[in-house]
């Protein structure tokens, strides 16, 4: 213990830092397409429902099956190269988009971004557990997330800027080749951390004594560890559920600003990399500072946190895709995005308390598995289709206003019933 660079508070906050960069490009490569989809449509004549696919199922599908495998495999040969190898792989098929010269060479692109990505965030979660305490772990973990919300502000900001200038293909180009470089940094600076640090550390300060948790639990038996928490698989749903209306109508806002509010699209970039990289990323930060206070006096303030904050998005959904113009769509959306962020620390932060300390990795894997498969597979081409359909009656524009608006308020107050029946056994299934 006494060589190892997570007993200085610094090195434990600069892996947090470069593990949060890592995520936030995570979020650029996969969210780059979404500012550029109209450009894309354009060229290639694409449909809504396509749009969905390349931005939601080509990409989810893999991303969210090969993340279980990944994560046991990063319990054995180590998450941080995992994680290297995995930001080098999808940073470089994110340039190779630029390239794409027909629907069929993007979505098979897209998928190669998905099985690069599904490396990065499991091994990550596992990594900030051990070397966080259980008292900052939702902090730690809702930093972590910020990197959704700069994803999104530079993916937006940049891609809009670059777009106009140098089209679609450049923008590609430029935003993916910095990855490589991060993977090399990531690669030489930062240290396997040993498997529950944190645990045993704080044991160690109370003259406690820690036994070794040498046992790796294969994957099957992990799998039945969480599949028996009644509460996780409430979880599990309530997230998938919000998650397909953070994908699904989150990936055609760009869009929807363009159609309904006649914006160019170097305008629509910066005012929505403002909004959501800033929104979110307040949002789910101080999710995660509510919910280590609350829980304190009681654990089921993890998942309540995220119902309440939830409900509150509900007469915000109307008051923001149904306003006349971007001036009045403008303060109720910031308000919107925010609440709809608080979640993600939180849960993750319960999901780890659920397990072991070598089941971690995979738990994340499993969480992202149904959140994934369900919210960024089925949100955005359910979006798109449902845009596809009302269009003959109500327009380009109204047809997708009125496709986000059904699909938010029908899924999210879904997930309020999942969060809310989680919390009923949550507190049974952390002490069994």
């Amino acid at each position: 213990m006494k060589q190892n660079p997570y007993l200085r508070p610094g090195y434990r906050w600069y892996v947090l830092a470069l593990l949060t960069l890592v995520y936030t490009f995570n979020f650029i490569d996969r969210q780059i397409l979404v500012i550029l989809q109209e450009q894309i449509r354009a060229e290639l004549s694409l449909m809504d429902w396509q749009l969905g696919l390349l931005s939601g199922l080509a990409f989810a599908v893999f991303y969210s099956i090969l993340g279980l495998p990944i994560a046991q495999l990063s319990e054995s040969v180590g998450r941080k190269r995992v994680v290297a190898v995995a930001l080098a792989s999808w940073s470089a098929m994110t340039a190779l988009s630029g390239a794409a010269q027909n629907f069929v060479h993007l979505l098979l692109i897209r998928i190669g971004v998905g099985v690069g990505e599904a490396g990065g965030s499991p091994p990550s979660h596992s990594m900030i557990s051990d070397i966080f305490p259980q008292r900052r772990r939702a902090l730690a973990l809702s930093i972590f997330s910020m990197g959704v919300y700069f994803g999104y502000l530079v993916a937006y900001s940049i891609g809009g800027w670059v777009a106009e200038d140098l089209g679609w293909r450049w923008t590609f180009v430029i935003v993916g080749l910095p990855g490589i470089g991060l993977a090399l940094l990531l690669a030489l600076t930062v240290r396997e951390p040993p498997r529950g640090f944190a645990e045993r550390l704080e044991a160690e300060a109370n003259g406690e004594v820690v036994a070794s948790d040498g046992h790796r639990p294969s994957f099957g038996e992990t799998m039945r560890l969480l599949w028996s928490r009644t509460s996780f698989r409430h979880l599990a749903l309530a997230c998938s559920l919000h998650s397909l209306v953070g994908f699904g109508v989150g990936n055609f806002v760009p869009s929807f600003v363009m159609r309904a509010h006649d914006m160019p699209i170097g305008d629509v970039g910066w005012r929505l990399a403002l909004i959501t990289g800033l929104g979110g990323a307040a949002g789910v930060t101080l999710g995660g500072w509510i919910a280590d206070r609350l829980s304190r006096r009681d654990q089921r303030w993890y998942v309540w946190v995220s119902a309440i904050s939830l409900s509150l998005t509900l007469p915000l959904t109307l008051l923001a895709f149904l306003a006349e113009d971007w001036d009045s769509m403008f303060l109720p959306y910031i308000f919107y995005l925010s609440l709809a962020a608080l979640w993600l620390g939180p849960s993750l932060a319960i999901t780890h308390s659920l397990v072991g300390l070598r089941q971690r990795a995979v738990a994340s894997a499993a969480l992202f598995f149904i959140v994934n498969l369900v919210g960024l597979g089925l949100g955005p081409l359910t979006v798109g289709g449902l845009s596809d359909m009302l269009r003959p009656t109500y327009g380009d524009a109204d047809g997708l206003r009125y496709a986000m608006v059904a699909v938010a308020l029908l899924a999210n107050s879904w997930s309020i019933t999942h969060y809310l029946l989680a919390a009923r056994t949550l507190r049974k299934d952390i002490n069994h």
